[in-house]
């Protein structure tokens, strides 16, 4: 009887380990690209986005990555934030249309990013690194596209430059996609109006309360002088209803 419940619990086992496997087994290659994070802006505004790589390769370490920003979607600004261990060139293009920015016309706009490793700052295996990058402002268009290429310490270079198509399945070297959508209508004509309101409110409110402190005080000046004539009389008509000795 017990060894029938070990078999039993051996083959529970393997089959959830079997399972296991072919989840993670599918799911691992899908998340091993390299992304964009936040994968969602606003257009019109300004993004800290961060390229998250990560290592794929077992022996070799990644000691270049290159970032290349979409032609049909230029950008005015953009900036970098150190990473230790790792150099950035900034490259730029001329614009065939002049893109405004405060008030500025840029003609050219940043094309390519590439990241170089020190010796001592590779991605090694098992391991990812992020590049953060601040941009805007980011175009009027559904999605920016950031084709990419990796070089590992062998000299194998992994091209993660395939767009997404819409309803079709991931590609296998898809590049990194940030979504981006249009801004949402400016509340503040609603909101300029409520100080006003607030404003008449509270002058009606004072208003309603001195009238009601004056009428107050009217009417216990009044009382008061009630209260003494009262007195008065009631005083005088005892002296005259008094017994005389």
């Amino acid at each position: 009887m017990i060894r029938l419940r070990r078999t039993a619990t051996a083959a529970v086992t393997l089959a959830l380990g079997a399972v296991a496997a072919a989840v993670f087994g599918f799911a691992a290659p899908a998340s091993a690209h390299v992304t964009v994070n936040p994968k969602e802006a606003t257009q019109g505004g300004y993004a800290r986005l961060a390229f998250r790589v990560p290592n794929e390769s077992d022996t070799a370490s990644t000691t270049k990555v290159e970032v290349v920003l979409p032609e049909n979607a230029p950008v005015g600004s953009v900036s970098t934030m150190p990473v230790p261990g790792w150099t950035v060139a900034v490259e730029k293009r001329k614009l065939d249309q002049p893109v405004e920015v405060h008030g500025s016309q840029l003609t050219e706009a940043v094309s390519k990013l590439t990241w170089t490793a020190a010796p001592d700052a590779v991605i090694k295996p098992g391991t990812f690194q992020e590049f953060p990058v601040s941009m805007g402002p980011l175009p009027k268009v559904d999605q920016m596209v950031f084709k990419s290429l990796q070089t590992y310490s062998d000299g194998s270079v992994v091209r993660w430059i395939e767009e997404p198509t819409a309803g079709g399945e991931e590609p296998e070297s898809p590049a990194p996609v940030l979504k981006l959508t249009a801004a949402s209508p400016s509340a503040a004509p609603a909101a300029n109006t409520a100080p006003e309101s607030a404003v008449e409110a509270d002058d009606d409110e004072a208003e309603g309360t001195g009238l009601a402190t004056g009428l107050g005080a009217a009417g216990l000046v009044a009382g008061l002088a009630g209260l003494a004539l009262g007195g008065l009389a009631f005083a005088r008509t005892r002296r005259e209803t008094a017994p005389k000795a």
